[in-house]
Formats: C-alpha cells, structure tokens, sequence
C-alpha cells in the first residue's frame, strides 16, 4: 500500500515538474512572441482611441471596456482554437494566412498615407458629420463599438498568426498557453493604454483646475499635448502597418523559393551598419524597417489600384448622393 502510495506521490512530483517546464517554456516563447507581434500592437493601440473621438466623457471607459471585452472573446473563443486546428490539420497554410495578412496590413497603411496626403474629400467629411448628428449617442456608440471589434478581429487574427508561426513548441498544450498568454497580455497592454490615453486630457483639466505649482503645468501640458501626441500615435500605427506587413511579405516570399528581396533588404541593413561607427544593431534594424516599409507601401499601392479598379467596374466607388 505505502509502496503504491509513494508510486503516485512520484507520479505527481513528474508531472508536476513537468508542467513547471510547459509554463517556463510557455512563458519565455510568450515573451518573444509578444515581440514580434509589436507592430500590429503599435497599430492596434493606435487605431482603437478614434472610436471614442466626439462621444461623451463619461461613456469612454465604458466604451474602451467593451471593446476590450470583444477582443478577449475574439482571440480565446474563436482565434485560438482556429490557430490550434490549423497547426495541427494544415501547418503549410500558415505561411499563405500570415502573408494575406500582411498584404491586408500593407492596404491599410498605404491607404493612411494616401489620406494623409490627400485628405478625405470635404463632402465625405460633411456627410459623415450629418450622419453623426443624426444618430443618438447610444446608436452611435453602438455602431462604434462594432466597428471596433471588427477591426480588432482583424488585427487580432493577424497577431495570432504572428505568434502561431513564431513558436517553436511542438506540443498543442504550449502553443495553448503561449497563445493564451499572448492573447491576454496584449489585450490588458493596449486597451490599458488606451484607457489612459483617452482619459489623459480629462486628467490634466483637473490638474489644470486645481492649479497647483505642479499640477497646473502638468495639466496644461496633458490637455495640449494629448492631440499632436494622438496624430503621432497616428503616425506610428500607420508606419507599423506597412513595415510589418511588408516584412511578413517578403519573409513569405523566401519561404516559397523567392529570397531575392529579402537578400537586397538584407545585405543593405548589413551594408549600412557596418560603414557606421555606433549603434550598428540600432542602424541595422531601421534599415530592415525602412526595406519592409518599402515593399509594404509598393504591395499597398498595388492593392488599392486593384480596389479602386473594382470598385470603378462594379460601379460600388460611385459617390454617395
């Protein structure tokens, strides 16, 4: 009897050294993961604060709230168990989703740049505000966070496909917990952030209130520069998009048999870093950055003409009366 007993206590100590393992592995592949997957966060953080722009103070928490809860159900309910069945059923298709979604990100960032640039029409911007008017706040809120979730489905699913590709574990029950863990560390960093963004001039019109010997400057400071702080914020997802989902191209283009590209990116960021005295790791990853941003804007601009000539045959790109 004592002899089983302690055949089972010796069972449990192995498993339970095991799972030690599976969590520390887990938990170091969850953190480079995460790493990789910087790019569509950067994107992620800065896209979502626009669905709160022209909605009342106290709802945008509430409104951050349930877009963060629809992220979480995104990636756990329907994006985890997806990635799971297609890394164990179809493992090749991996390669082709994650460059679909680079070829997504890619549109999405050029299209940033041509609206910079160019500015959406006036007559869009008009109608767009009449319809704002007309709509209720709880409708409009509604619509907005649907809209949101949409977009972070996207994101999301771009983000788990990052991370399914960029583990190494062979076993379903890591990547399990690797992609949970970057499921609920990414969701908790951005929408955290978020929160705090969206609420930071609201905090320095306190601050400014109060007018203390520091808290009136520091307030002073949040309300005017939270707007140029959101347009750099702006900037940044923008720039993100195309340098991730250009370096996601060009990596799956290797992948098929077709390195010339990633070769060119790379002697270049080898070439640049070594004429330069400082910084070498620095320089060479800016160049990748700038070589992936490229591709990224060119496959951008392909897609969008491809677009706008769909749109132009179907008759959908007609102007709205």
């Amino acid at each position: 009897m004592s002899g089983g007993l302690l055949a089972l206590l010796d069972d449990i100590v192995a498993l339970t050294k095991v799972a030690a393992v599976t969590l520390d592995d887990a938990a170091g592949q969850a953190a480079k993961v995460s790493a990789k997957a910087a790019g569509v966060v950067i994107d992620d953080a800065a896209v979502t604060p626009r669905y709160v722009t022209g909605l009342s103070a106290e709802r945008e928490l509430p409104i951050v709230w349930r877009i963060a809860k629809g992220s979480i159900t995104n990636k756990l309910l329907f994006l985890l168990p997806a990635a799971l069945l297609l890394s164990y059923f179809l493992p090749q298709a991996i390669t082709p989703i994650l460059m679909l979604g680079g070829i997504y990100l890619a549109f999405e960032g050029f299209e940033k740049v041509h609206h910079m640039l160019t500015g959406p029409p006036k007559a869009v911007q008009g109608l767009k505000l009449v319809a704002n008017l007309q709509k209720g706040q709880a409708a409009l809120e509604e619509e907005r966070v649907r809209g949101a979730i949409r977009t972070d489905f996207i994101l999301s699913a771009e983000i788990m496909a990052i991370a399914l590709a960029a583990i190494t574990a062979p076993d379903l029950l890591t990547k399990a917990l690797v992609l949970a863990t970057v499921a609920i560390l990414i969701t908790v960093g951005v929408y955290g952030v978020v929160a705090v963004i969206v609420k930071a001039d609201d905090i320095g019109a306190r601050l400014v209130e109060r007018n203390g010997v520091i808290s009136g400057p520091i307030g002073r400071a949040l309300v005017r520069g939270m707007p140029p702080f959101l347009e750099l914020l702006s900037i940044v997802g923008m720039l993100a998009m195309l340098w991730v989902g250009g370096g996601i191209i060009v990596h799956g283009l290797a992948e098929f048999g077709y390195p010339q590209v990633e070769h060119v990116i790379h002697h270049a960021a080898d070439a640049v870093s070594a004429a330069l005295p400082f910084g070498n790791g620095v320089i060479h990853w800016l160049v990748t950055a700038i070589g992936s941003g490229i591709v990224g804007l060119a496959v951008g601009g392909v897609v969008m003409l491809l677009v706008s000539l769909g749109r132009a045959i179907t008759g959908k790109g007609a102007p709205a009366h």
